[in-house]
């Protein structure tokens, strides 16, 4: 088996394989390394691609037996520095609040909804896995019955069957966390 090194010399050397058979060789396991990070796989194929085209495109000169290493720090430095990011994204500033006419229910409002979302999110994860695709796909992606039951690979009727039951378990879930004003439809 070719190692790394090589196949990144002839990456620069010009042998576009090279970098292919790198990412075929690293690209399943960094993804799941990132997901530690970022617990959405989506994201974290992005990333890895991400990592992947920082390659390309500054070609950086890397020392001999350190192809993997490099690659893995370059993509945790992304990752946590998207996450950092979007922590700064979550925060708001309380005196920015306190300025507005009706300050201490539009806070109560924010921190309000901020924690419903974070419940929601808690009891969709508890949720079997079908159930869970289902419900996202159908009402935070607004996909039909019909393009939800292709993406799965089931019958529309499953699908209904899968959104029924995924309510109701959701529901419980959410009644025990304490919120009493779920959906009964």
């Amino acid at each position: 088996m070719v190692s790394d090194d090589i196949l990144y010399r002839r990456y620069l050397g010009g042998d576009e394989d090279g970098l292919s058979a790198l990412m075929e060789r690293h690209g399943d396991r960094l993804t799941l390394y990132l997901d530690g990070f970022l617990h959405d796989l989506h994201e974290s194929e992005d990333l890895m691609i991400e990592a992947f085209a920082y390659l390309i495109a500054k070609r950086p000169r890397i020392r001999d037996g350190g192809f993997r290493a490099y690659l893995y720090q370059s993509a945790r430095h992304m990752a946590l520095r998207l996450l950092a990011k979007k922590r700064a994204q979550l925060c708001f500033s309380l005196d920015a609040l306190a300025q507005e006419p009706e300050a201490r229910e539009l806070v109560e409002e924010v921190v309000e909804s901020a924690e419903r979302a974070r419940i929601l999110r808690a009891c969709m994860a508890e949720l079997h896995a079908d159930y869970r695709e289902a419900l996202f796909l159908v009402y935070f992606e607004g996909l039909s019955h019909a393009e939800t039951a292709s993406v799965m690979g089931k019958r529309e009727k499953q699908v209904a069957d899968l959104i029924y039951r995924g309510k109701n378990a959701l529901r419980k879930r959410l009644e025990q966390e304490g919120i009493t004003d779920a959906y009964n439809g």
